[in-house]
């Protein structure tokens, strides 16, 4: 149990979770400005690239759809279903964080998981998978495919905050639990993901997973030895596959097959030497005019570059850095850990989905098929990603101040059964007789009709009496010796007595004014006093 309690409060933020910096005693719409902060800066940010990837899809996607039947000759027919799917999965994000994200990670999480291993087995089925492009991820539904794999990302990520929580904030199970709740809820869907074969999903849960455990609580060590061991799998993989390999060499080298494996990278890179630092503007690109292949999808992060240059490509990770500044920021005031894990999963995923992407068209890293979450066309790519955002907006709208301990002494105290006391007003002058002859209206004005005040006894809650009690008034009853004897106690000697209304004092000796008089000749004076002193030694010495 140390253990568990040393690793949750490590996870959770420091001083309370309260901000010692520009945000500490700020308000934003009556939230505190360090919960509504990232909060307005990760919804900014999604919004701001959903807008810009529908903006750059029909950028890009004009000039094919215009001159293929598939579309109908319709310039505008990959904008108008990326609304349409954009409208979607702005339905479900609002309702994932609508609700208590608890529903979720909690009470919903068996279903998900089921409906996501039905949805996975569902794409090796031959009357309802869809193969395309050497794999099959896809699931025909009439005219619209679903790729499966993206919103296994979400119920794999809500599965994995479950486990860890439960492991290293509340303690309920044991390693031994751990590793059969990981194998079951997490590694049998990123099997059936594998066996698609969609590695690009693969690698992106992995280290999204890696970065959860380290949050949760798993020394950094541990961390990074799954991590190399999982690099080292995967490149055995990828090295085994011929169209893998393919990949790998081809990312080494695009230029030795500039027509064949190479031809996509190229004129990306031709693109880019286009681009320039500004950009050739919107809707300008050559490259777009069949040259390069999905310009829309995998490679819309090169037309980005070509029509608006370094400064649109650099904006555009500038936008995604904001978005995991937020997300993290937002996972650090969750509730609990599970809270904690859902933000930066869903955040940590995003992101690396984006650099994953930017990395294959730069011909950093092989070729993944991976689109750029929000910015690139594809239906399931666009609603996944809005809802792993709502989950972290659901997450946040949880997000509350830590009870210190003046809360928690302050909902000790008890409720006292006094009558209940009216809301005062001023109203205008009565004179004292009619008070007391006639009613009072509303706003303290006499009224004849009026019932009379609710507020007709002065009552002082905690101590003292009321006017209606009637005090002590003689002197000599039980109760006035009773507190005349406390007072003499207290007083150390000093005399106490009791007036006719039983209130007992403490005589602290003669008032100033009468030790002034208690001299016949008057108060004494320094100088009159030695004055005296001076002629009284002098008639001594004469006698």
């Amino acid at each position: 149990m140390e253990r568990v309690e040393s690793l949750g409060r490590s996870s959770l933020p420091r001083n309370g979770g309260r901000d010692s910096g520009p945000w500490a005693d700020r308000y934003i719409f009556g939230t505190p400005a360090r919960f509504m902060v990232p909060r307005l800066v990760f919804l900014g940010a999604v919004v701001l690239l959903t807008l810009f990837g529908i903006t750059m899809i029909y950028s890009s996607s004009s000039i094919s759809a215009l001159t293929s039947s598939s579309s109908s000759y319709n310039p505008a027919f990959y904008l108008q279903r990326q609304l349409a799917f954009a409208g979607v999965g702005a339905v479900l994000a609002f309702l994932l964080a609508y609700f208590d994200y608890h529903l979720w990670v909690r009470k919903l999480l068996v279903v998900e998981w089921v409906v996501t291993l039905l949805l996975l087995l569902l794409v090796m089925t031959p009357f309802a998978g869809a193969d395309a492009y050497g794999a099959s991820r896809w699931i025909q539904l009439g005219p619209v495919n679903l790729q499966p794999s993206e919103f296994a990302k979400v119920t794999v990520i809500l599965v994995a905050a479950n486990i860890i929580s439960d492991y290293y904030e509340d303690g309920t199970h044991s390693e031994r639990e751990l590793v059969w709740f990981f194998v079951l809820g997490v590694l049998v869907p990123l099997g059936l993901i594998f066996l698609q074969p969609d590695k690009g999903t693969v690698t992106i849960l992995g280290v999204t997973l890696v970065i959860m455990f380290y949050f949760g609580g798993a020394p950094g060590k541990v961390c990074l030895a799954i991590l190399g061991v999982g690099i080292a799998v995967m490149a055995g993989v990828s090295m085994a596959t011929p169209y893998s390999r393919a990949r790998v060499m081809t990312m080494l080298n695009p230029f030795s097959d500039p027509y064949g494996t190479g031809y996509q990278i190229v004129q990306g890179f031709y693109a880019f030497g286009s681009g320039g630092l500004f950009g050739v503007g919107i809707g300008m690109s050559k490259q777009k005019y069949s040259y390069l292949p999905m310009a829309y999808n995998d490679f819309i992060y090169a037309v980005i570059g070509e029509e608006l240059g370094i400064v649109g490509t650099v904006g555009m990770l500038c936008a995604f850095v904001a978005l995991l500044w937020a997300g993290l920021r937002i996972a650090r005031y969750a509730p609990d850990l599970a809270g904690q894990l859902a933000a930066v999963g869903c955040t940590v995923i995003i992101v690396a989905q984006m650099l994953l992407n930017v990395a294959g068209v730069l011909g950093l890293f092989p070729l993944s098929g991976k689109p750029i979450p929000f910015v690139s066309y594809g239906g399931s790519s666009i609603m996944s990603s809005l809802m792993l955002a709502g989950i972290v907006l659901s997450v946040s709208l949880r997000s509350k101040l830590p009870q210190t301990e003046y809360d928690d002494r302050r909902s000790e105290f008890s409720v006292t059964s006094a009558p209940r006391r009216e809301e005062s007003f001023v109203g205008e002058p009565t004179p004292r007789s009619a008070r007391s002859s006639r009613p009072y209206g509303a706003y303290g004005t006499a009224s004849a009709t009026s019932e009379p005040p609710t507020r007709s006894r002065f009552t002082v809650l905690g101590g003292g009496a009321r006017r209606d009690q009637a005090r002590p008034q003689d002197p000599t009853s039980p109760e006035a010796l009773r507190r005349e004897r406390e007072m003499r106690a207290r007083a150390n000697g000093a005399r106490v007595t009791s007036d006719k209304n039983g209130r007992t004092r403490i005589d602290l000796g003669p008032s100033a004014s009468d030790r002034l008089r208690k001299h016949e000749s008057g108060p004494e004076v320094r100088g009159v006093r030695d004055a005296r002193e001076e002629r009284g030694r002098s008639n001594w010495r004469g006698r």
